[in-house]
């Protein structure tokens, strides 16, 4: 017998229901879809869509250390040196020493350059496909909505505040001091986070 699905209670606003579509599994679709339309019309450069992204980093911003340029385009380390180390094979990137001989830079090369100079058309043949697909409101539109979603990424989220006591002893939230332990609770070996809650204490007195 087919199952029908319960309606919602008269009355309430459909419009507030969240999509039975997952928003994150679409967009990974989508994206997957968007970069096979940008690497085909730039195979003849000879860069994917991500490596010339990488590029264009460069270029606009000058050197910068690893984990900046990570920050920057939302990737981890892994994800970052997958599309970085071609290009420092290509010679289109050096890696160079920072401030300091603890840090690494990323520099365009004039190779690289040269080599983004000669991708931009097919990039940008791309990008017109796109705007002749969807229509340039609703690129725009998509735009704007993608930045909106960049701001959920754990590193865009505001650091919480400090308490008002914390901010006069110049602490920040993740150097607070961890609780002492009672002295009942040291003399058993307790840390303060291992103590019993009192429902389990007057569940074990009953």
């Amino acid at each position: 017998m087919p199952v029908i699905p319960a309606e919602p209670p008269s009355g309430a606003d459909r419009s507030s229901a969240p999509s039975p579509a997952c928003a994150c599994g679409r967009l990974r679709r989508a994206t997957r879809a968007l970069t096979q339309l940008y690497d085909d019309a730039m195979a003849p450069a000879g860069l994917r869509v991500t490596q010339f992204s990488l590029l264009r980093t460069l270029a606009a911003a000058g050197p910068l250390r690893i984990s900046d340029l990570a920050a920057r385009q939302l990737l981890d380390r892994t994800a970052l040196s997958r599309n970085l180390d071609p290009l420092v094979e290509q010679g289109l990137v050096d890696i160079v020493c920072g401030d300091d001989a603890r840090t690494r830079e990323a520099a365009i090369t004039r190779k690289g350059k040269s080599t983004l100079r000669a991708a931009t058309p097919y990039w940008a043949r791309a990008q017109k496909e796109v705007a002749a697909r969807l229509g340039r409101d609703k690129l725009d539109a998509l735009i704007a909505v993608l930045g909106e979603l960049e701001s959920l990424h754990p590193s865009k989220r505001p650091s919480p505040q400090p308490s008002p006591r914390d901010a006069r002893q110049g602490l920040h939230p993740s150097q607070r001091p961890s609780p002492q332990p009672s002295p009942r609770g040291a003399r058993r070996g307790l840390h303060p986070s291992e103590r019993p809650s009192p429902t389990a204490r007057r569940a074990g007195r009953s």
